[in-house]
């Protein structure tokens, strides 16, 4: 009984590191910074110091905690608008990622082996060139005389987006919210192609088989075998596009307009041009309460889910 007692004592001690690395990790580099950011949003600022929350004075302990900057923001139309722009454009380019790349990742997958890494190489070779320069590039590509617009102005293609309203007139394509979804799609496409690739080329081919042998054309099986089964890699893939696309500042900042006003720059013109720094942790704080809440709600009924499958 000693023996394995010990036994189970020294298994639990070699598990203690193993999970307790990725709990570190997260109370390092997520909650203590997130903690210091909420301390600064509920602080008065005097000058260029915040005045301690919590103070120690004739025998008693207070607590004092400004809470105007976040009913500041439900009260002002202005945070709400620019939060749910940026919920909208996190999700449309979201969308289109996983539109453009399912398909791209399905291909890679079924593709010969001696082929894959070629195209896995191709999915990171944008990674090799400064995510500024990247940027920049499409300006170029999206201005008057570049030749995305002079593809796009040829196709007609202009006339349907100034219809739907992403461009204010045909052959004006920068500054827009076109433009402003076309660079976010293309900077993170490869943040939904990977994890995508890397579920599917672990699929069982022989679930095909049986589906086909069961009578399912190619398409009924895609959608009854193969969707399913990679709805890790879409989940994986849209929440690493998604959640970045939300507090995006350097892509809006050069591609987007007026109108394409999202959090990130709501955050840079608190922080540096009003120098208002508890206001921008405020939106800061409440923009991560916006990504994290929904997530850890869809977690919660994921593991239900899946204990209820068990």
């Amino acid at each position: 009984m000693t023996a394995l007692f010990e036994r189970v004592k020294a298994l639990l001690a070699s598990r203690v590191p193993v999970i307790g690395a990725p709990y570190l990790y997260l109370l390092v580099f997520f909650l203590l910074p997130f903690l210091i950011v909420f301390k600064i949003s509920v602080s008065e600022m005097e000058m260029v110091s915040f005045k301690d929350i919590l103070t120690y004075q004739d025998g008693m302990l207070q607590l004092s905690l400004k809470l105007g900057n976040y009913l500041f923001i439900l009260d002002d139309p202005l945070y709400f608008g620019t939060y749910l722009s940026s919920l909208q454009y996190a999700a449309a380019t979201t969308l289109l990622c996983l539109a453009i790349g399912y398909p791209f990742a399905y291909f890679m997958a079924r593709a010969r082996p001696a082929l894959q890494p070629a195209l896995l190489m191709g999915v990171m070779l944008p990674f090799w060139t400064s995510f500024l320069l990247r940027v920049y590039a499409w300006k170029g590509l999206l201005s008057e005389g570049g030749w995305v617009a002079g593809l796009l102005v040829d196709s007609g293609l202009d006339q349907v987006l100034a219809a739907f309203g992403m461009i204010p007139a045909p052959g004006k394509f920068m500054h827009t919210p076109f433009s402003l979804v076309l660079g976010m799609t293309y900077t993170y496409l490869p943040f939904m192609v990977l994890p995508l690739y890397g579920n599917l080329a672990k699929l069982d081919l022989r679930l095909l088989e049986a589906a086909a042998d069961l009578g399912a054309s190619p398409w009924t099986a895609f959608w009854k075998v193969t969707v399913p089964l990679s709805k890790a890699g879409i989940i994986a893939g849209s929440m690493l596009v998604f959640i970045p696309c939300v507090g995006e500042y350097v892509i809006p900042e050069m591609l987007g307009g007026p109108e394409t006003l999202m959090i990130g720059r709501v955050m840079w013109d608190e922080f540096f041009a009003n120098n208002d720094w508890p206001m921008a942790s405020s939106v800061a704080v409440v923009m991560v309460l916006l990504i994290i809440v929904p997530l850890a709600i869809f977690n919660k009924y994921q593991a239900e889910a899946q204990e209820g499958q068990r």
